[in-house]
């Protein structure tokens, strides 16, 4: 008896997120299909019932980042989605910049965890990844002071993507835990400037 669409649908997006978690943790290369399989309580032979190589999950599970809930995933966040304007771009830097984000390897947003991996990937992970990066600046950007024109908008809120980004990663590389809060800090700090 086939399994039905709906059951279909919640394998896939099951093996998704266990590759994002992977990929955060491992980078795309060290990670095989039959590791992601495995994280997925699946066989290898049912991954090609949903993709048919590993950069086409590559692509998927960056993609899937852009429906991202801070919520879902670091519930004790201030974070309301109902927020509009600056309100709402704070929170956003705040989520993105929390020590929770930080240090949560699997919950990294891929534009932390696999700039490096990306550059090196296909034409269908690197759009993916640029889709993720002007989703964020775009919210951003959407988010600032009414009266700026589109354009300066748009430049301040590709500023504070890479910004936040940028950020995020150099603390993540960093061991010296003292340090390493003081860039996250640094960076938390700037954005809020740009944004007020």
């Amino acid at each position: 008896m086939p399994y039905s669409a709906d059951h279909k649908q919640r394998t896939r997006a099951r093996i998704v997120e266990c590759a994002r978690m992977l990929f955060n943790r491992k980078g795309f290369t060290e990670v095989s299909i039959d590791e992601i399989m495995a994280s997925a309580g699946l066989t290898r032979g049912g991954f090609y019932n949903h993709f048919r190589t590993k950069e086409e999950l590559f692509v998927e599970a960056v993609a899937a980042y852009q429906e991202f809930n801070p919520l879902e995933r670091w519930p004790g966040l201030d974070f309301d989605p109902q927020r509009c304007g600056s309100a709402f771009a704070r929170q956003m830097v705040d989520a993105y910049l929390s020590r929770e984000h930080l240090d949560d390897i699997e919950g990294h947003c891929p534009m932390i965890a696999l700039p490096s991996d990306v550059a090196r990937a296909g034409p269908g992970v690197k759009h993916a990844y640029r889709g993720l990066l002007e989703r964020m600046a775009g919210l951003l950007a959407r988010n600032a002071d009414a009266s700026v024109d589109a354009q300066a908008a748009r430049r301040r809120g590709l500023a504070l993507a890479a910004l936040c980004v940028g950020g995020m990663v150099l603390a993540r590389t960093i061991e010296d835990e003292a340090f390493r809060e003081e860039i996250r800090a640094a960076a938390h700090a700037t954005a809020h400037a740009l944004i007020d």
